[in-house]
C-alpha cells in the first residue's frame, strides 16, 4: 500500500514567504516576541549564508542592511497549513495531519486515475506550488519511511519498495524528531541523540546496522522502534482527517493603511489564494465576507463613524447571527451587499453572489466598487477574507434560446450602476401585500433560467388560452384599452372644490395642467396598512382638461390624512 509524504522544510518562513512572494530573493529572518525583546526565530537560506541564526536578538540582525525582517504571524501561519491540506485532500481523501508542516496521504488505488507514483508526485508539487508552498514530497510503501525521506530529500523523492533501508540511509538521525516537541521530550531527544553519537551511530544506515537485542537491552523498546523506522519497515494506522471546509486567509499590516489603492494590492493576494484553495477542492464561492481590523487612534475621527452606513449585519465570528441591538442599527434593504461596523474597531462587508463564481479579478472589481461606495472611515491594520464554499454551476445553453449575458460580467455590470445610483436603485422588484400604488421594493437581479414544458403541458396550455373567457371575440374585447401614464413623481397641485367636487386645477410645475374640469368621474376612496404607522388613505378622480392640443385626461388624487392634492398622471 504505497503513502506519500508532503512536507513543507522552514514552515515558518514559508508562511511568510507565502504571504509576500517578492521575499523569496531576499534573506528573511522571522522574529518572535514582544518589542524591545524580539529575536530571531527562524531565518531562510540566504540569510543564513550571511550569517543570521536563530537565537540572535533584533538588534543584532538590524545590523545586515540586506536582511527583511518580518514578524511571526499566527494567521499567516494557520493559512499556509490550511493550503497544505487542501492539497493533499485534492488528492485522497484519506490525509493525515501529523504536525503544522506535515501531511501524509494513503494512495491505495490513485494509480488508475492519477497514472504511476512518480507522476502523482510530481503533480503533488507542482500543485503546491500553486498555492504558494515550496515542499517535499516523497513516495514509499509505509507512511514513515515516506516521512523521513520528505523531510531528508529535497524536491519530488520515490522509493521502491524494499528499497527503503537504502535510501533512507545516508539521512542524519534528527530527521526522525519533529520539530515542535515539548520542552521534556527536546530534552529527551537530545540525551538519545548524545547516547547514539558517542556509539558512532550518526545516520540511519548506522542505526539500522546496530544489533537488535543490544539496542533493546539498553534503549528498551524506543530504541527498537527508532531502528524499525531507520530501515524503513515500521509502520502505524493513518489517522484520516475530518475534511472542514473553511477557507479563510488573513493578513496583519506593520503600517496602517489609509488609502484604498494598497488595499487593493493586498485583496487580490488574498483573493487569489482563496481562489487556488477552492479551485484545488473544485469548489466555488457562494459569499465573501471581508473584516477590516480599524485603528481609530492612528488619526481618525468620531465623526467618521457618522459617515459609515451601519446595516446590522454580524460579523461571521458571531453565533448565533442576530442584528445588532445599538443605536446605529439601520434596516438593510433587499440587496446582495451588507455591512456590519462596531465600536470594536471592525469593519465587516459581505458579498453575497447570485451564482457560484471563481474569479480573483472580478472579486477584486466588485469589493473595489463596494468600498469607494462605503470607505472603512479609519486605517487598516489587519485585513481577513473568508469565503463560503459552494459547487459550481452547470449549466448548458439552447440552440433555440436566446443568448444571456454571464453571471459574472452581469454582476459587474450592476455593481458598478448600484455605485452610481446607490444600491437600493438596482435590482428587480418585489411587489408588496398591499394596496397601496407602487407598494414594491428592490430586491437582487438573479437571472432565472427557462423552464423547459413538455409537449403535453405546452398544448394544455395552449388549449386553456383558446377556451379562455377573456379571449372570446365580443366589442369589449376589440374596444381600445386606455393606458394611465404615471408622473414620477407625482405633481402637487392647488384645486377649487364646488359641492366637493373639483372644479379648477392648477399645477405650477406643469402650465399644460390646469384649467376648468371640464368631466370628472368618481371619487373612488381607497386606503389601508391603518394598523401600522404608515397608514394611508386616498380619494382618486378622472377629469378632463381642455390644452392647447385638445382635451386630456388625467388621474387626480386627494391624500385624505395629508390633505394634498395631486395629479398622479395622464390616460393615453
Amino acid at each position: 500500500m504505497p503513502f506519500a509524504c508532503i512536507y513543507v522544510p522552514n514552515f515558518v518562513v514559508a508562511a511568510r514567504l507565502r504571504a509576500e512572494p517578492e521575499l523569496r530573493t531576499q534573506a528573511v529572518a522571522v522574529l518572535e516576541g514582544k518589542p524591545p525583546l524580539e529575536k530571531v526565530w527562524a531565518v531562510n537560506e540566504k540569510a543564513g549564508r550571511i550569517g543570521i541564526a536563530p537565537g540572535m536578538t533584533k538588534a543584532q540582525a538590524q545590523l545586515c542592511w540586506e536582511l527583511a525582517l518580518r514578524p511571526r504571524s499566527d494567521l499567516q501561519e494557520s493559512g499556509a497549513h490550511a493550503a497544505l491540506l487542501d492539497c493533499a485532500q485534492s488528492f485522497s481523501p484519506r490525509v493525515e495531519d501529523s504536525a503544522c508542516d506535515t501531511a501524509v496521504l494513503d494512495l491505495a488505488g490513485l494509480e488508475s486515475l492519477w497514472r504511476p507514483l512518480p507522476t502523482i508526485a510530481h503533480r503533488m508539487f507542482r500543485r503546491a506550488a500553486d498555492l504558494g508552498l515550496v515542499v517535499n514530497v516523497a513516495v514509499a510503501a509505509s507512511a514513515d519511511a515516506a516521512l523521513l525521506a520528505a523531510r531528508g530529500f529535497p524536491g519530488v523523492t520515490v522509493i521502491p519498495l524494499g528499497k527503503e533501508a537504502e535510501q533512507l540511509g545516508p539521512l542524519p538521525l534528527e530527521v526522525m524528531f519533529a520539530d515542535g516537541l515539548s520542552d521534556t521530550q527536546k530534552e529527551q531527544s537530545q540525551q538519545l541523540l548524545a547516547t547514539l553519537d558517542r556509539w558512532g551511530a550518526r545516520n540511519l544506515r548506522a542505526l539500522a546496522a546496530l544489533p537488535e537485542v543490544a539496542l533493546s537491552e539498553r534503549l528498551g523498546q524506543a530504541g527498537l522502534r527508532l531502528q524499525h523506522r531507520a530501515r524503513g519497515t515500521a509502520s502505524h494506522t493513518l489517522v484520516p482527517l475530518e475534511p472542514a471546509l473553511v477557507f479563510e486567509e488573513a493578513m496583519e499590516l506593520e503600517h496602517p493603511i489609509v488609502l484604498l489603492e494598497p488595499l487593493a494590492f493586498l485583496l487580490n493576494r488574498l483573493l487569489e489564494q482563496l481562489c487556488n484553495r477552492l479551485a484545488v477542492r473544485a469548489l466555488a464561492a457562494q459569499e465573501l465576507r471581508l473584516t477590516l481590523e480599524l485603528d481609530y487612534r492612528a488619526g481618525a475621527s468620531d465623526e467618521s463613524d457618522d459617515l459609515i452606513e451601519n446595516r446590522g449585519i454580524p460579523r461571521e465570528s458571531d453565533a448565533p447571527h442576530h442584528e445588532e441591538k445599538s443605536g446605529f442599527v439601520q434596516n438593510a434593504p433587499h440587496n446582495n451587499q451588507h455591512f456590519s461596523s462596531t465600536r470594536q474597531n471592525r469593519f465587516c462587508r459581505t458579498l453575497r453572489l447570485p451564482l457560484p463564481m471563481l474569479d480573483a479579478k472580478l472579486f477584486l472589481k466588485l469589493l473595489q466598487l463596494d468600498l469607494n461606495a462605503h470607505p472603512p472611515g479609519a486605517p487598516i491594520v489587519k485585513i481577513h477574507l473568508a469565503a463560503e464554499p459552494s459547487r459550481p454551476r452547470s449549466a448548458q445553453g439552447g440552440l433555440f434560446r436566446p443568448p444571456s449575458p454571464e453571471p459574472e460580467k452581469l454582476e459587474l455590470t450592476l455593481a458598478r450602476i448600484a455605485g452610481l445610483v446607490g444600491e437600493n436603485k438596482v435590482g428587480s422588484l418585489e411587489l408588496l401585500d398591499t394596496y397601496r400604488r407602487e407598494g414594491f421594493r428592490m430586491r437582487r437581479f438573479v437571472a432565472q433560467a427557462e423552464q423547459k414544458k413538455s409537449a403535453t403541458g405546452q398544448k394544455h396550455d395552449a388549449d386553456e388560452k383558446l377556451n379562455s373567457p377573456w379571449l372570446t371575440d365580443t366589442a369589449e374585447t376589440k374596444s381600445a384599452i386606455t393606458a394611465l401614464r404615471l408622473f414620477r413623481p407625482p405633481l402637487h397641485a392647488t384645486v377649487t372644490l364646488h359641492d366637493r367636487q373639483p372644479a379648477l386645477v392648477v399645477c405650477g410645475k406643469k402650465k399644460d395642467v390646469q384649467g376648468n374640469v371640464l368631466w370628472k368621474a368618481g371619487p373612488w376612496h381607497i386606503s389601508g396598512d391603518w394598523w401600522e404607522r404608515e397608514a394611508w388613505a386616498r380619494e382618486e378622480w378622472d377629469i378632463a382638461l381642455q390644452n392647447e392640443n385638445g382635451v386630456a385626461l388625467y388621474r387626480l388624487v386627494h391624500d385624505l390624512l395629508g390633505g394634498a392634492w395631486f395629479v398622479e398622471g395622464t390616460y393615453d
